[in-house]
């Protein structure tokens, strides 16, 4: 009876390290840079998300505009952001202007290539056009070492593999 109760303390020792502690989710960081066409105005805000295989945002990888007055004006990403709300500090950055070119770090989760999933790049600049695809790419192995031409505020997109 005595090494019963010995052995139960360590049974629910184990029992609750499997259930609390889940592995860390393991990301892929990737090189992003985005070069913008010449054009005048200000800034533009420019939005990464994942999109999953049914066409819906998953996570906002990154956002170039940090005037969280504005984010309404990008208003697909709006819908999914603007419900919660999460803190994007850590992954926010400066508006970028005409003819820039901006290099950034994705963190993309290792478990979304090559599963359907897409990466999306919105563009807005105040009182001009909003682009809800500027620019989008399938999420494989392959395209993480690629470019891909942009449609509105976008020239392109360079993905590098770190």
């Amino acid at each position: 009876m005595h090494r019963l109760f010995n052995t139960i303390p360590i049974a629910f020792t184990i029992v609750f390290t499997l259930i609390a502690f889940k592995p860390l989710e393991e990301n892929t960081p990737i090189k992003c840079m985005i070069q913008m066409v010449n054009y005048t105005g200000e800034g533009a805000y420019v939005v990464i998300s994942l999109i999953n295989p049914k066409g819906d945002y998953e996570e906002t990888l990154y956002v170039h505009g940090k005037d969280s007055e504005w984010y309404s004006e990008i208003s697909e990403w709006w819908k999914f952001y603007g419900k919660r709300r999460p803190n994007i500090d850590a992954i926010s950055g400066e508006t970028v202007a005409g003819g820039e070119r901006i290099l950034n770090i994705l963190n993309i989760p290792t478990d979304k290539i090559d599963l359907g999933y897409e990466l999306r790049f919105e563009t807005a600049v105040e009182d001009q056009e909003y682009y809800k695809i500027d620019a989008k790419i399938n999420l494989t192995t392959k395209n993480l070492e690629n470019k891909i031409d942009g449609t509105g505020w976008i020239r392109y997109v360079r993905l590098m593999p770190q």
